[in-house]
């Protein structure tokens, strides 16, 4: 189970198919672009949403759209792939707490509080500042509708604060640890700790600057970073949260552009590449699985990192 990874609709059926092959059963996906605001936010969510229903639908073969446990469960007896939906910014909700019940009942069920900047909710790793009065309101109608709270991107004043406030376990989908390699984007030890003293999990990701700033012969990093995590939150509280594209990345012009394209100013060249070179393509879920292996994880703990934890916690509060 990937905790959020890319699935594009361009995608060729064998590309899919390794995916498939990896072992891979549930994934969550970003559903579109989270930095618009305003009016543009909200047609661009649901937009997409209606979008990759409309994809969900057409391949039957490859993909269950999932909205509970049940769907992985479905999935993974018909060697399909679960897909779960995931907004990465509250920026298309507004101030009205009930675009929370009408996303949940498009089947939404996760939603992350903050991108990188300040929003009505809290404030991204990109400011200072905390959880807001709306943000507490808006995290008590997710508890109530059951919808995940993913504190990916959130400052960690935001994170501690949102962590508090929620009466139901949360997740960072995508993220690594502040105190194996300093990064804006990542968490730290004492954020770790209370995300799995509430039940809740993190997902290590695979964006090489996030990890690590060899740029090769870096995997080590990525074991690195999941090993911190056990040690530090348990091994009943880390996934795996990929945040990568599953092709076989080669940094071409033609993809530079592309990235460029999606990205925008984000993309800092001398950050590149965002990817671990044995981690990079449809199969990577294997080299994980073997990597924890001979680190000496014992197949049990394997398994829960590699899906069993991000499965209960999806049934806890997801159902």
């Amino acid at each position: 189970m990937d905790a959020m990874g890319e699935l594009r609709m361009e995608y060729e059926a064998s590309l899919i198919r390794d995916m498939l092959a990896s072992g891979l059963r549930s994934i969550t996906i970003t559903l579109c672009d989270p930095k618009p605001v305003g009016d543009e936010s909200l047609a661009l969510a649901i937009d997409s949403l209606l979008q990759h229903d409309r994809y969900l639908a057409e391949n039957p073969g490859f993909f269950v759209k999932a909205t509970s446990v049940a769907d992985v469960e479905r999935a993974r007896r018909g060697g399909k792939m679960a897909v779960f939906y995931l907004y990465q910014n509250t920026a298309q909700f507004g101030r009205e707490l009930d675009r929370v019940d009408l996303f949940h009942r498009l089947g939404v069920r996760s939603c992350q509080l903050t991108y990188n900047d300040r929003n009505l909710a809290g404030v991204g790793c990109g400011e200072a500042g905390g959880l807001t009065s709306f943000g507490r309101e808006f995290i008590g109608r997710m508890n109530e509708r059951r919808m995940l709270l993913d504190l990916s991107h959130a400052n960690m004043q935001t994170m501690a604060e949102a962590i508090e406030a929620s009466r139901a376990p949360v997740i960072v989908s995508h993220t690594a640890c502040m105190a194996v390699h300093p990064h804006r984007r990542n968490t730290t030890d004492e954020n770790l700790r209370a995300v799995a003293a509430r039940g809740g999990i993190v997902g290590i990701c695979q964006m090489r600057p996030f990890l690590t700033r060899k740029k090769a012969d870096n995997l080590h990093a990525y074991f690195d970073h999941l090993l911190h995590a056990i040690r530090v939150a348990g091994i009943e509280h880390v996934c795996i949260g990929s945040d990568r594209d599953h092709r076989v990345i080669r940094l071409s012009p033609e993809y530079l552009a592309e990235l460029k394209r999606e990205e925008g100013s984000q993309v800092v060249d001398d950050e590149l590449p965002y990817f671990i070179k044995e981690l990079n393509g449809p199969r990577r879920m294997e080299v994980v699985r073997d990597g924890l292996a001979q680190h000496g994880l014992s197949a049990g703990d394997v398994e829960k990192v590699m899906g069993a934890n991000l499965l209960r916690l999806y049934r806890e509060v997801i159902g």
